[in-house]
């Protein structure tokens, strides 16, 4: 059986890794696919070093994003409750639902800090009350907020 062929890679290729990956493929892989095609070189000394100071430098970006998080977090549930108003038909049954992007509305209105709508998770909101919303910041950093729904 051929020994594997180290690589580091120049593009992401689909179910191999990323650039700068470093992988071990099979050598005719390597040789008639992934180097003629200019999607990775063979690794050497210099090359390695590359990969080991981008991935230091990537673990660095990570670590500030997530200090990041952690600070918009505090700020977030700082906030003590969010008041959003929506029309209010019978037995408290507001018309419609909150959608996530009147909460990051009121989110930029108390607060300040801009919020992506596509990381709120939000129960369904169908009558006036109190519910809890949770926002991903980060991969492992999440914050939850009040949202208060009364009548307008």
């Amino acid at each position: 059986m051929a020994k594997r062929v180290q690589l580091v890679l120049n593009r992401d290729v689909s179910k191999l890794g990323r650039t700068g990956d470093l992988v071990e493929v099979a050598p005719g892989y390597a040789r008639n696919y992934l180097i003629p095609q200019g999607f990775a070189v063979k690794t050497n000394p210099g090359i390695l070093k590359q990969v080991e100071r981008r991935k230091e430098k990537e673990r660095v970006l990570l670590l500030e994003q997530k200090q990041q998080a952690e600070t918009q977090k505090a700020v977030l549930e700082k906030a003590t409750r969010l008041t959003i108003q929506k029309q209010v038909g019978e037995g408290d049954a507001i018309f419609g639902t909150v959608t996530a992007r009147e909460v990051v509305e009121a989110i930029q209105a108390a607060t300040g800090e801009d919020v992506d709508r596509r990381e709120i998770s939000l129960p369904d909101i169908n009558k006036v009350g109190t519910y809890r919303a949770e926002i991903k910041l980060h991969p492992d950093v999440s914050a939850v907020v009040e949202i208060e729904v009364v009548a307008s």
